[in-house]
């Protein structure tokens, strides 16, 4: 069972702070054996905060999909499974996804061309200010969001590559369309925080959803970084598995 206290005075509304251990538990199976979170006087007392702090935390989390309240059943716990995305050398979205979903779909939201900060520059092992091209994408797997992500491309090798994408909905035949028959990751960075704004718009989350956060680089068979990209996925919609 989740530690009981709520910190006041840190910043994060408390609400929040209630929904992110329910949404905990009922992850790591602490209420499995009724099958709905305890009633609300009892988190109130668990949490110490009144009735109405915890009736916030469970609509939040009802309006992402994790629970629902029901006349004369107490608050339910809905089960969603999550799609399990592997990470390896040879990562691809669709193969990753494979069966689990009937339907995958790659949306362009935006792409430009920008100059390659410090940051960019280090990790694409490119000049700073060298071109870049940037895209803004959105992944669904059966019509629902399961990831947003930044990605950018040297230009200079990758012309045309947002067309490509915007025409494929894949990096993988983007890549391929522009020259590029194969690559692989060279590295992921893994974390979790809070959805900002644009995630609880793309990703259709609820304030105080958590996000797990992917920094990715891949290269060609000749090392030669070729991609670098930020995604966030949905914590209640994603795992991810590492393989060796």
């Amino acid at each position: 069972m989740q530690e009981a206290a709520v910190r006041r005075q840190n910043g994060v509304a408390l609400w929040r702070q209630i929904a992110d251990r329910i949404r905990t538990a009922i992850a790591g199976g602490d209420y499995d054996d009724t099958g709905k979170v305890p009633p609300e006087m009892m988190l109130a007392a668990q949490f110490g905060v009144n009735r109405h702090t915890v009736r916030s935390a469970l609509a939040a989390l009802a309006q992402e999909g994790i629970v629902q309240a029901v006349q004369g059943r107490g608050t339910l716990i809905l089960r969603k499974e999550r799609l399990n995305f592997p990470i390896s050398r040879r990562t691809r979205f669709s193969q990753g996804i494979g069966d689990q979903a009937r339907e995958k779909e790659g949306i362009l939201l935006a792409s430009s061309e920008e100059a390659a900060t410090v940051d960019l520059a280090a990790r694409l092992k490119l000049p700073v200010g060298a071109r870049l091209i940037r895209l803004e994408t959105l992944r669904k797997a059966d019509r629902r969001p399961v990831s947003r992500a930044t990605t950018w491309f040297p230009a200079d090798r990758f012309a045309g590559i947002a067309d490509a994408y915007q025409d494929s909905g894949s990096i993988t035949a983007a890549f391929a369309a522009v020259g590029l028959p194969d690559y692989v990751r060279a590295s992921t960075e893994i974390t979790a925080v809070h959805a900002d704004n644009d995630d609880l718009s793309s990703l259709e989350l609820s304030p105080g959803a958590i996000v797990l956060v992917t920094r990715a680089l891949n290269v060609d068979p000749d090392g030669v970084p070729v991609q670098y990209a930020v995604s966030r996925f949905p914590a209640d919609a994603v795992q991810f598995t590492i393989e060796s």
